[in-house]
């Protein structure tokens, strides 16, 4: 077990990616803080762990807020003393055209995409600073270095995020903490829904990789996360991990 008895934080691990990696982490001995906002749902995810033998719980959060990741953390140390990892992956995306946007839409796409793990960062890094050991790993994405049409906000979101991976890496690295993040390509989600169930789109995005495929299964994009989470990632500082059936390569 690659992760056994460590202590991982998941936002967003309620549904799509990051159930997959809360699954997958478990699988490898971590013990899960589930974080979402809806604890209905993060209580699930959690449930289903333990009935399968892992350790995992639901902590409801909402990541856009410095009180509630604050608190968040706080109670998942109470819970389990420390805390190792992170996976940020807790993310929106909305598809307007630039001039359709609202300003509503683009603060909660930036305060949630963005500032949420700036939020998360501050919060983790003292714990993790007093052991120097800890692993960030932030959910990026392939639109935050090559341009999609009618995702602005999310585009620029994902493109901050990439550089707060790089100069947290610049640093911290001295600390013992590694900083890196996963760019997934088409990955089928919940958040994506709209756009799987567009057979042009689907077509289009296809014809984008070598492969052929148009979407990646989330259980492929959890393997990253295992490797960036594990000790055989010790060397690796500021990686921008693209994991998209080779759509940047084309």
């Amino acid at each position: 077990m690659r992760l056994k008895d460590k202590v991982a934080i998941v936002t967003g691990g309620s549904q799509g990616i990051g159930k997959a990696i809360c699954e997958a982490f478990a699988r490898e001995g971590a013990k899960v803080a589930v974080v979402n906002r809806t604890a209905e749902k993060g209580e699930a995810v959690a449930g289903a762990i333990n009935a399968g033998g892992g350790a995992a719980k639901a902590f409801p959060c909402d990541v856009s807020k410095k009180s509630g990741v604050d608190a968040m953390v706080e109670n998942v140390v109470a819970e389990y003393g420390t805390v190792d990892i992170l996976v940020a992956n807790a993310g929106i995306m909305i598809n307007k055209k630039v001039e359709e946007y609202s300003e509503e839409e683009w603060d909660r796409t930036i305060d949630i995409n963005l500032k949420g793990n700036f939020l998360l960062s501050q919060a983790l890094i003292p714990v993790m600073k007093k052991k120097k050991y800890g692993k960030l790993i932030f959910m990026a994405s392939i639109a935050g270095t090559h341009a999609f049409p009618n995702a602005l906000p999310y585009c620029a979101s994902k493109g901050g995020l990439v550089m707060i991976t790089k100069a947290l890496a610049a640093e911290i690295a001295k600390d013992g903490i590694n900083v890196n993040c996963i760019s997934p390509g088409n990955t089928a989600t919940p958040l994506n829904q709209h756009l799987q169930d567009d057979p042009e789109f689907v077509k289009l995005m296809a014809s984008y990789t070598p492969t052929g495929r148009a979407y990646i299964s989330t259980e492929e994009m959890a393997g990253a996360a295992v490797f960036l989470a594990s000790d055989e990632a010790s060397a690796v500082h500021g990686l921008d991990m693209i994991v998209d059936d080779g759509w940047c390569a084309m």
